[in-house]
């Protein structure tokens, strides 16, 4: 069992992340369809359990024991520290999620909601600690034959709207009632299999990126596409020897970035204008806006940190040999928590306290 465990961890890669609403916990989904809930290590003082619950109206503990340490760091600087366990950077619970990849993830107020092959289950966070924790619903889009199982990439929430948006492996998004579990309608227009989407906040509008080298802009209001940007058609962007897919994107206002096998690049959507191509040579997996930087991963170990204008802030290394998703806890709850994750082709999540160096890593 030990060398089939090592074995599964030597091949594991970890494809998404997702904050609890407290912001005191990350799961992370890998290929192997299992979900990890790690604490996150916040310089917080120790616990007690006799009250029944966690503060600031956190998650019930794993178990009804009193007074019993968790298996944790409670503090960052005991994390870092030389004495730290490896054993404190386990996961609190580890359970089988789905039968194939955790592709995606995202957590409203209540639930942990995680994609796989062709289907979207949703957890309780206030049960998810507990052994033996069951999914509490699953749905699965309306494919257009019974035989087709394709891939769900993207997971994306639209609290106004109570909506869960999914894309995959189908070529469509589906809309999802989050009160009444229907799906309200499928949006068509990629050739090909959508990796990524993203949501313009100001309106109702979502952003998907997908193998056709295509990202569409659909207008919610009227589930129709309204802009589209054939991204590997502009020279300046165009590097046909990595291919045409998009791979991530993200927006702010009016402004979206995106990349994949054409060059990572900031647009203007207004006018479908590239105005910076970060000089990046690999494809790049995942992207965000964060404060006035772009942050970015994809191939190689480096989280990379770019100015608007296009310059090179930073590169900081990880473990992992490429990555796939990175996630931001910046949620109010907990804004002791306030760290970077960054996942991908290992077993391991890297936690970056500050974004010039890797604090330490977390592993499955």
């Amino acid at each position: 069992m030990e060398v089939f465990q090592a074995l599964q961890r030597l091949h594991m890669t970890i494809f998404s992340q997702s904050v609890s609403p407290c912001g005191k916990f990350l799961a992370a989904g890998n290929n192997y369809g299992q979900i990890a809930i790690f604490r996150y290590p916040c310089p917080c003082s120790p616990l007690s359990m006799s009250s029944g619950a966690w503060p600031s109206g956190g998650l019930m503990p794993p178990s009804s024991d009193t007074q019993a340490p968790l298996p944790f760091p409670f503090s960052l600087s005991a994390a870092l520290s030389s004495e730290a366990k490896e054993e404190s950077k386990k996961p609190m619970v580890t359970f089988q999620a789905h039968d194939g990849p955790v592709y995606s993830m995202v957590s409203t107020d209540r639930h942990l909601l995680s994609a796989g092959d062709g289907e979207v289950k949703a957890w309780l966070w206030a049960e998810i600690l507990k052994k033996g924790c069951k999914e509490l619903w699953r749905r699965q889009p309306p494919y257009r034959t019974s035989l087709e199982v394709p891939e769900i990439n993207a997971l994306l929430l639209m609290p106004k709207e109570n909506l869960l948006i999914l894309g995959g492996g189908d070529c469509q998004l589906h809309a999802m009632d989050l009160e009444t579990g229907t799906f309200m309608w499928a949006l068509r227009g990629h050739t090909d299999y959508i990796h990524c989407l993203a949501l313009r906040e100001r309106s109702p509008e979502v952003l998907s990126g997908g193998e056709d080298g295509a990202v569409r802009l659909w207008d919610l209001r009227t589930a129709k596409e309204v802009q589209t940007i054939e991204v590997y058609k502009h020279e300046e962007c165009s590097r046909p020897h990595n291919g045409r897919w998009i791979g991530c994107l993200a927006t702010d206002s009016d402004w979206m970035v995106c990349g994949g096998g054409p060059a990572l690049t900031l647009w203007h959507l207004r006018s479908s204008t590239p105005t910076t191509v970060f000089p990046m040579r690999a494809p790049q997996k995942h992207v965000t806006f964060y404060q006035d930087l772009i942050l970015s991963a994809g191939q190689g170990r480096c989280v990379n940190q770019w100015q608007l204008s296009g310059e090179l802030k930073a590169q900081v290394p990880g473990s992992s040999p490429g990555l796939l998703s990175l996630s931001l806890n910046q949620q109010p709850a907990a804004p002791e928590c306030k760290v970077l994750t960054a996942a991908g082709n290992s077993c391991r999540v890297d936690v970056f306290t500050n974004l010039g160096y890797r604090a330490f890593s977390l592993s499955f």
